[in-house]
């Protein structure tokens, strides 16, 4: 872990070496730009350019097929008169890949699909302000118009990506869909285990959640006749532990902004609370003995011989093994209230990736880029990025009632839809530059039903059990370099420690007597001042 992060930040510091020594031909810090203002680019319709354009792209490639070989990108180059060169490392390699193009200045036209973590909002606020990096926010309304009226109609969106001095430098991804509010996957209770205990009612309070837990320990839920039953798990609740913490009135373990005042959660009694009830269920078997030393196949392998009662996974069937329809009885996991939270909480997501879609300053046109990338912003370009023209993933097909609907096309394999869908699309496995809303779903035979009832049921339950209650931590902000000098490598320490910590105390290797050392060991390492400078962050978001 240390060599690689020594690893990235040798690359940083070289990067910015090599940019101050004038890499790429700058003037005062600013690198020069190598748009060609003869490009005539239509503001409207297809296609974008009069005459054949040719840009390159940088991208995470997972793996599937080669992009110039998807018939989603061979069919939007044909729509836009656009033609790229792309650059795809696998998705592993793909932070080191760009940390290079940025240090050597040979960067693409576009950086695409890169999302917060390969393309960072401090890396956003270094190269944006050496110009290696285009400002957007002037060219939006006239050459991106539909991402524009979302950031007209949603205000919060548009503060979340402009950075520290004003500049808009990449483009998010924006979820709108039924599961855009999850900010991971939710626990799934097994249905089977709650019809054989005659349970009719989820628990709604950490007591009545313990009481469950014990039942499904003693019991024999699975009717095996052996004491094999688990009753919570997870990987190092690195997935579960938002939920559960949500009980005790936080929603991470980390920042959160509380009325707008800004804490670093690890240091409330709240956070302490949740401790002591985790540590409860571990030594009471409630909680899986093996939640720090299984890897998630161990989990989905319990799932799959019918031994976990609540346990975390996108769709329960993922961990199960069971198929959708069988699925319907899981139901989803509820906000728990307690003597800390009187209100039910969840955490939410801010529907927000920052860093999915960058110009730089070698782009021969950046209003041209725009236009390339808006069309996305739209329901029927979503649709053709998510599933690709016509005669790829999907045909047309007519149902018993004389209508045309969609069907997957002749030689998809059907028991492999989303690993077809990845060789036709990018929009598989990485961040994309969109509005995702819900579109209708690829019918198998044209007579399926416009809905599908597991479709449904996510959406009711994330309406009943999620929406309603659902809490961003922290927006998304913008540190400036003297904010991100400031706190260092505070953040990467305090959660390293923070995790470490809380692994001790759940399973008992280190006691909560030891509380107050533990809070004096995150204040040695300078929590106030990593509070204050998000705090700075917030107030300055929310005056925005």
């Amino acid at each position: 872990m240390y060599k690689k992060k020594a690893l990235v930040s040798g690359l940083l510091v070289c990067s910015l070496a090599l940019v101050a020594c004038g890499n790429g031909g700058s003037e005062g810090g600013k690198a020069k730009s190598k748009a060609d203002a003869s490009i005539e680019v239509n503001k409207e319709g297809f296609p974008i350019t009069k005459d054949k354009l040719s840009m390159g792209m940088i991208a995470p490639g997972t793996g599937l097929a080669e992009w110039s070989d998807m018939p989603m990108l061979k069919e939007y180059a044909k729509m836009t008169n656009i033609d790229f060169k792309y650059t795809t490392p696998p998705l592993s390699d793909f932070s080191t890949k760009l940390n290079l193009a940025f240090a050597s200045g040979d960067l693409p036209d576009i950086i695409f699909g890169a999302g917060s973590t390969n393309l960072t909002r401090a890396m956003e606020v270094d190269y944006g302000g050496q110009g290696i990096l285009v400002p957007l926010e002037d060219l939006i309304p006239e050459y991106a118009p539909n991402l524009n009226k979302v950031l007209e109609e949603n205000p919060e969106i548009k503060k979340s990506i402009t950075s520290v001095d004003g500049h808009i430098y990449s483009l998010p991804t924006i979820g709108m869909g039924d599961t855009s509010i999850w900010p991971r996957g939710p626990l799934w209770y097994n249905g089977d285990w709650l019809k054989a205990l005659d349970v009719k009612e989820l628990p709604k309070s950490v007591d009545e959640f313990y009481d469950l837990l014990v039942r499904f320990r003693d019991e024999d839920p699975n009717g095996n006749g052996k004491k094999d039953e688990v009753p919570l798990t997870d990987v190092e609740m690195n997935s579960s532990r938002d939920w559960l913490l949500s009980a005790f009135g936080l929603t991470t373990q980390g920042i959160e902004e509380i009325d707008g005042k800004v804490q670093f959660n690890p240091t409330t009694e709240n956070y302490k609370a949740y401790l002591t009830f985790m540590n409860k269920l571990y030594k009471e078997k409630l909680l899986d003995p093996e939640v720090y030393s299984q890897a998630d196949e161990q989990k989905k392998a319990k799932g799959n011989n019918n031994q976990l009662g609540l346990f975390p996974d996108w769709f329960s069937y993922f961990t199960t093994g069971k198929n959708e329809e069988e699925s319907l009885t899981d139901p989803m996991f509820g906000p728990l209230t307690s003597e800390y939270s009187k209100d039910p909480v969840v955490p939410g997501s801010p529907r927000l990736t920052t860093g999915v879609f960058a110009v730089t300053n070698n782009a021969k046109s950046p209003e041209a880029a725009l236009r390339w990338v808006d069309y996305f912003y739209t329901e029927e370009g979503l649709k053709f990025l998510n599933q690709g023209p016509e005669g790829a993933l999907w045909e047309y097909a007519e149902n018993d009632n004389g209508e045309k609907v969609r069907v997957y096309a002749k030689g998809i394999d059907l028991d492999k839809t989303e690993d077809e869908r990845g060789k036709i699309t990018v929009d598989y496995g990485i961040p994309v530059p969109a509005k995702q809303v819900s579109i209708p779903g690829i019918k198998r035979d044209a007579n399926d039903p416009d809905t599908f009832p597991f479709e449904e049921f996510i959406k009711k339950e994330t309406q009943d059990k999620i929406e309603p209650y659902a809490k961003v931590p922290f927006p998304i902000v913008y540190l400036t370099k003297e904010e991100q000098d400031q706190i260092g490598d505070m953040a990467t320490d305090l959660t390293t420690y923070v995790e470490q910590m809380e692994a001790k105390f759940i399973t008992g290797v280190e006691s909560l007597d030891n509380w107050d050392n533990f809070i004096k060991t995150i204040e040695s390492m300078g929590v106030k001042d990593y509070e204050k400078v998000y705090q700075q962050a917030y107030d300055r978001w929310s005056d925005a």
